[in-house]
């Protein structure tokens, strides 16, 4: 008799995403006074496309089949992403999440940070459920994350108000506010799956390139992409003045007299907004923005390839999560 073969369980994204969505439709928020709950299942239900614990299920993978065993830690990480989104909205005076009504909108500011507070507390009860050989270190790596993202935000803030600000200092800015989170997730999952420190190291290194190179194309599809897959407004960077890989490389690489015209555009008060964004768009031509970005892009994105080479796992088991992260950045970089 020919022995079995093992066969790996294939998971899609999808089939990961919707793993995630039925685990907190499974976990309703009904506890008293609903008040506060309820903004909390709200936020939570209203999509998003579950990056992070995916990424975590997807490291896990990697080591082991039984993927569902660490849902409630990659939904603890999911929750806390949610609740810096709901600071956020808060900060950013936002009115629409996803095309909802955001949370301080529909109920109040205090319901929304009281609620942001109660969203932490269930991350951190979601996280503790790893398995208990590695707890300690994954509590470790979570706890070292929300400190950065909370660093990144403030500078994110002073940012806002500071005139000098380096393109070096922005791609750190968003290391901490949105690359780091990404790599606490693929490196919790490793390490419950089991693999090296080595390995895990390597994970966290690969999750920041590919969040510094996803951060960019955002900055970049601002400009340049098209407003119907983009799913927002071209210019929109452009309009509110917003410090990003963009404007910051133009005003350094900039003569005399094109920084001038870029001020003024920055100092315009009420300028027509499609001539403005016309006018910057070809202020950042002029100097090659459109390209320097692309090609930092493409740095990352081959840094991370080459950090997810080194990895010790066989190559059919990487290359799910490298076909993940490659449908998220435009080939065309």
């Amino acid at each position: 008799m020919q022995p079995l073969l093992f066969l790996t369980l294939m998971y899609t994204p999808t089939k990961y995403r919707n793993l995630v969505n039925e685990f907190l439709a499974s976990k309703p928020y009904n506890r008293e006074p609903k008040e506060l709950y309820e903004p909390v299942q709200y936020e939570l239900a209203i999509g998003g496309k579950r990056i992070r614990p995916i990424l975590m299920l997807m490291a896990y993978h990697m080591l082991r089949e039984d993927v569902e065993s660490i849902l409630p830690v990659a939904v603890g990480l999911e929750t806390y992403h949610n609740y810096t989104l709901v600071h956020d909205d808060i900060m950013d005076e936002a009115t629409l999440r996803r095309g909802m009504p955001t949370v301080h909108v529909k109920w109040n500011q205090t319901t929304a940070l009281l609620c942001s507070e109660i969203m932490v507390l269930h991350s951190y009860e979601g996280v503790m459920q790893a398995p208990a050989e590695v707890r300690d270190e994954v509590l470790k790596v979570f706890t070292q994350t929300a400190v950065e993202i909370s660093e990144g935000q403030q500078y994110d803030i002073e940012f806002e108000t500071r005139s000098d600000v380096t393109v070096s200092e922005y791609l750190e800015m968003i290391r901490l506010k949105t690359s780091v989170l990404l790599a606490c997730a693929l490196k919790i999952g490793a390490m419950q799956g089991g693999a090296s420190k080595t390995d895990c190291d390597l994970i966290y290194a690969f999750g920041e390139k590919i969040g510094l190179a996803f951060q960019l194309q955002d900055d970049y599809l601002d400009v340049y992409g098209d407003s119907k897959t983009f799913g927002k407004n071209i210019g929109g960077d452009i309009l509110c003045n917003k410090k990003t890989y963009m404007l910051l490389s133009a005003l350094n690489l900039a003569n005399d007299e094109i920084k001038s015209q870029l001020q003024n555009w920055i100092t315009m008060e009420n300028p027509d907004p499609e001539e403005k964004i016309s006018a910057v768009t070809s202020i950042y031509n002029e100097l090659g923005i459109q390209e320097l970005c692309k090609k930092e892009i493409r740095t990352y994105y081959n840094e991370a390839h080459d950090l997810l080479d080194r990895i010790s796992i066989p190559e059919d088991k990487k290359k799910v999560l490298w076909d993940y992260v490659s449908s998220m950045i435009d080939r065309s970089f």
